[in-house]
C-alpha cells in the first residue's frame, strides 16, 4: 500500500517558480512510477509529468515542457515538481500519483495524493 501526501503549493506571481513535494508512505514506492496531474476549475485533469522508478527517465505533458522539471529521491520517499516560469494558466489543484506502470492518463491509476492548490497570479 502507498499513501502520497503533496505540498509546497501556494501563491505565486507570473513568471515565479514554486517546487511541489509528494511523500509517499509504504514499502513499494521504489518500484512504482511517480507523477503528477493537476485539475483547473470547469476543466478534465490534466497530465503534467511522470518519472520512472530509477529517475532517469522523466517525461512531460506539452503544456509544460521545458518549465517544469520531475526528480526524485527513493532514499526520502519523495517526488519533486519544479515549477519556473510560472503562467496564470497554471493555476490548478496539482495531484500526486502513482503506478506499477508508466502513464499518461490520470484512469485506472492505483493512488493518488489529496492535492494541493497553485496560484499563478497576472
Amino acid at each position: 500500500q502507498v499513501q502520497l501526501v503533496e505540498s509546497g503549493g501556494g501563491l505565486v506571481q507570473a513568471g515565479g517558480s514554486l517546487r511541489l513535494s509528494c511523500a509517499a508512505s509504504g514499502r513499494a514506492f521504489s518500484n512504482y512510477y511517480m507523477g503528477w496531474f493537476r485539475q483547473a476549475p470547469g476543466k478534465e485533469r490534466e497530465f503534467v509529468g511522470a518519472i520512472n522508478w530509477s529517475g532517469g527517465r522523466p517525461y512531460y505533458g506539452d503544456s509544460v515542457k521545458g518549465r517544469f522539471t520531475i526528480s526524485r529521491d527513493n532514499a526520502k520517499n519523495t517526488v519533486f515538481l519544479q515549477m519556473n516560469s510560472l503562467k496564470p494558466e497554471d493555476t490548478a489543484v496539482y495531484y500526486c500519483a502513482a503506478d506499477s506502470r508508466p502513464f499518461r492518463s490520470p484512469k485506472i491509476l492505483d493512488f493518488w495524493g489529496q492535492g494541493t492548490q497553485v496560484t499563478v497570479s497576472s
